[in-house]
Order: structure tokens, then sequence, then C-alpha cells
């Protein structure tokens, strides 16, 4: 199992949700945060007064999936979350080693 953590534009977030829900991704956890990566944050003006956003809000989607789905998944939040432009997101993949349903006991990916 693979735990997929995408960071993504907040104008993109349902255009992903519907992309992965069409492909049969079920689970999502949703976050919202603020950061900055290379785009170092944003000069903005508001009333003639410039001023620096430092953090930018992104939107964080946190999906476990089997391993066998996780190409799919990426390519899926690439296509859906992608303008072309600076700060896109990223897309982050890690091992999970156990996944366990509370509700039932039942371990493994048909936990998921």
């Amino acid at each position: 199992m693979k735990k997929i953590e995408a960071i993504v534009r907040p104008e993109k977030l349902q255009e992903v949700k519907t992309a992965l829900v069409n492909i049969g991704a079920t689970g999502m956890t949703l976050e919202d945060v603020r950061g900055f990566g290379r785009q170092k944050g944003q000069t903005s003006t508001y009333r003639g007064i410039s001023y620096t956003v430092e953090f930018l809000t992104k939107k964080r989607l946190v999906l476990v999936v089997p391993d066998d789905q996780l190409e799919k998944v990426i390519d899926t939040i690439t296509t859906a979350a992608a303008t072309g432009t600076i700060g896109d997101g990223k897309i982050f993949v890690s091992s999970v080693d156990q996944a366990i349903r509370i509700r039932t006991g039942e371990t493994g990916d048909i936990a998921l």
C-alpha cells in the first residue's frame, strides 16, 4: 500500500476530487494548509499598498491506495491539478506497512 499526499491549488480541488472519484479512488482526507516552495510567496497590492504573502493557501489531499492503483492515481492528480504555471503543487508518495479498519478489524488492502 502507498500513501499519497498531494498539495494542490484550492481552485483545482473539486476538479481533482471529481477525477479521483471517476477512477474509483475512495477514502480521501482533506486539509487546509499554507506554505511556500520555489514560488516563495506572492506580492499583492491592496488599496495602493504592496504587501507580501509569504505562505500561500493550498489544499492537501491524503489517500492510501493499493500498490496496483498508485500510477493511475498519480496520473489522475497530475492531470487534474495542472495549470502549467509555478505553484501547481507537489505529490509525495510513501509506503504504508499496514492499514486496519477499526469497525471490523479488517487489515491490509481490504481495510482501505
